[in-house]
């Protein structure tokens, strides 16, 4: 298990402390590319928690409405997320869902998720207002854009150009509309920690 860098052991304190008190969900936004789903994972494995990654919630393409590409978070099912996942957990009951895959562009088969003292929910507008749900820690994680890029280049190979064409600009237009770091707790620069 690698040890989460310095500067984030306030995080891991404060997340500790959510834990004692929980059940408790701590939100990782961010930019794509700015290590969201690598500091969950640390984060998963120093305290023993569960992860759910927004990702798993994109509406199926015949479910977004017309323009959604114009609106922030419009390609996400914020209702089902909310309802399936959240509101159970924060009652200390298994949740139980469906991941909707982009890629099969169908719905994977039925995930239960055990309440838990504390829960992750990692990714893309985790902290958008539509969740309506109280988070014990929010966490906006960022990197500068030629970091960004680096990365994205690194992981998405081929796709990079839709990153750059279509998610950055949802992305950036999502941040402009809601400023989700200014409700953060912590807002971590990833460059020097994940390479």
């Amino acid at each position: 298990m690698m040890p989460l860098f310095s500067a984030a052991a306030p995080l891991v304190q404060a997340a500790q402390k959510a834990a004692a008190h929980g059940p408790a969900l701590l939100a990782i936004d961010g930019r794509c590319g700015s290590g969201k789903t690598t500091l969950a994972n640390r984060l998963a494995q120093q305290l023993g928690c569960r992860i759910v990654h927004t990702d798993d919630f994109y509406l199926p393409p015949a479910k977004r409405c017309e323009g959604w590409q114009r609106q922030p978070g419009a390609n996400m099912d914020f209702c089902r997320l909310r309802q399936e996942v959240l509101q159970p957990l924060l009652r200390g009951q298994t949740a139980q869902y469906r991941a909707y895959s982009c890629a099969d562009g169908a719905f994977l088969p039925p995930v239960p998720l055990p309440a838990a003292p504390l829960t992750i929910v990692e990714g893309s507008y985790s902290l958008h207002p539509a969740l309506q749900t109280k988070f014990a820690l929010r966490v906006f994680v960022t990197c500068p854009p030629d970091v960004q890029a680096a990365r994205l280049q690194a992981r998405e190979g081929a796709r990079y150009a839709q990153f750059v064409q279509r998610w950055i600009p949802l992305e950036e237009g999502y941040f402009a509309a809601h400023d989700p770091a200014a409700r953060c707790d912590f807002v971590l620069d990833t460059s020097t920690f994940f390479v």
